[in-house]
């Protein structure tokens, strides 16, 4: 009642100076979503894209200087001793996409001057596959095509299939079929079938093969010349395996068996909070326990991805799959500080 006469709202200002760091697998969307969003908010931003995507961040340098004033907008280009050099540096806002490990170094060093960060990062992404669903078949092809999508380095790609020992029996019967549709009778040289971006992150992928090979049941033949790894699938995995101690990145799945859902929602719990998970089912009690009994940056019925294309839906990870969304309006919110204001109108009761 003290406030009745008085004029209240909030003013959302720009934080000022924006690092921008993006990743290598979708080094043009995950550059320019983030810079929108900036921009939008009246920020001044540097754009700092990937070595590993040299050829994007080489395009990005040439053609951003073009059409947005050199004096607000940068784009720098260089190794991780360019990004080291930029970290020295004070910023209004750091916006990082990648990995959780390089994450904590960005984290690290923006506590030097409280610099308030947006982490975008990723994690084991479980998706769980009841056996009460309209179209199994249809089912078992999403998972397979969201598991090849840019050949697993996606960082909401599922990590891991976790369902019952019945119901991996049914998936692993119906994977070579759907592998055949997709990509002819030789993914290697099916023009739909990607590469890994680099030999680092391919015996990355080599060594998690080779430590839990015995439980591969399709796939495992690898090509070291052409960087060639095949949907790969493990069957009656434990989160022991050292296939699970890591996020995978890659076109490697593999499966976990449960007894009863209580069994599959404790193991999830168990483990790091994921960017997202995936639930296929037709049986809304059992959606509705993941999404209260679980904690994730997202939540997904019977699809995977799909949820990115909604821009009124926030993204974000939450734990260590990052903290902090954008996408849409959260954008504007995310690379602006909302400053409280409020004019006092002297009155008889104040």
């Amino acid at each position: 009642m003290t406030n009745i006469f008085d004029s209240t709202y909030v003013k959302y200002e720009p934080f000022g100076v924006v690092l921008i760091i993006s990743p290598w697998n979708y080094p043009l969307t995950l550059s320019i979503r983030p810079l929108i969003g900036a921009i939008v908010a009246g920020n001044c931003a540097i754009l700092k894209p990937s070595e590993w995507s040299s050829n994007t961040g080489r395009i990005l340098s040439e053609l951003l200087p073009k059409y947005l004033d050199q004096e607000c907008y940068r784009v720098v280009i260089g190794d991780v001793n360019v990004s080291r050099s930029l970290l020295e540096n004070r910023f209004d806002l750091i916006f990082f996409t990648g990995s959780t490990s390089v994450g904590q170094i960005v984290y690290r060093a923006a506590t030097k001057f409280l610099t308030p960060c947006v982490m975008e990062l990723s994690g084991k992404n479980p998706v769980y596959l009841d056996n009460n669903v309209d179209d199994f078949n249809e089912s078992v092809k999403r998972i397979i095509w969201a598991k090849c999508v840019n050949k697993g380095q996606t960082c909401i790609a599922p990590d891991y299939l976790i369902c019952t020992k019945k119901v991996q029996d049914r998936f692993v019967k119906l994977v070579p079929g759907i592998l055949l549709e997709f990509y002819g009778t030789d993914a290697s040289q099916s023009p739909f079938y990607g590469r890994i971006i680099n030999r680092k992150n391919f015996e990355h992928l080599q060594t998690l093969l080779e430590s839990t090979k015995e439980k591969i049941v399709i796939g495992g033949h690898i090509d070291a010349q052409t960087s060639f790894i095949p949907l790969t699938i493990m069957a009656n995995v434990t989160f022991s395996d050292p296939i699970m101690q890591k996020e995978i990145f890659g076109p490697i799945l593999p499966i976990v068996t449960v007894e009863s859902l209580d069994e599959a929602l404790a193991l999830i719990r168990q483990n790091e909070k994921p960017l997202t998970i995936n639930v296929f089912t037709n049986n809304h009690y059992v959606f509705e326990r993941f999404e209260n009994e679980t904690s994730s940056g997202s939540i997904v019925r019977n699809d995977l991805f799909f949820n990115l294309l909604v821009n009124q839906l926030p993204f974000g990870g939450v734990g260590n799959s990052g903290f902090c969304n954008y996408y849409g309006p959260y954008s504007f919110r995310t690379f602006s500080h909302a400053k409280s204001v409020l004019i006092k109108r002297h009155n008889f009761i104040t």
